[in-house]
């Protein structure tokens, strides 16, 4: 089993969606846990790494165990055992990298 490496790309939010949807509106604000930078590590055991949002792990869950696993997403992504994966938050998603790290990364 690897351990993969999960880095935070990017946060969006879309106010239009927070008003229109959201009872305190575009006062939300993008998603406070994670910030673009953040790195996180996946051990293995289905264990959520630290600090790392419930929500966004039941979201990327699947791609992050068949990283450790050993899947690979070609030929859709041009470099082996790497993927972008977001949570589903339609209104403030975050989009992350996921990298299947090899021995001794």
């Amino acid at each position: 089993m690897k351990r993969v490496k999960i880095t935070v790309l990017r946060k969006e939010f879309y106010p239009e969606y927070a008003d229109a949807y959201l009872t305190e509106g575009r006062e939300v604000g993008p998603c406070p846990l994670l910030k673009a930078g953040d790195i996180f590590v996946f051990e293995g055991g289905a264990q959520m790494p630290e600090g790392f949002c419930p929500w966004a792990w039941v979201d990327i869950y699947n791609n992050v165990s068949a990283l450790a696993a050993g899947a690979s997403y070609a030929p859709w992504n041009n470099r082996e055992g790497q993927t972008i994966a977001c949570c589903t938050d339609g209104i403030r998603p975050v989009v992350f990298e996921l990298h299947a790290m090899e021995e001794g990364e």
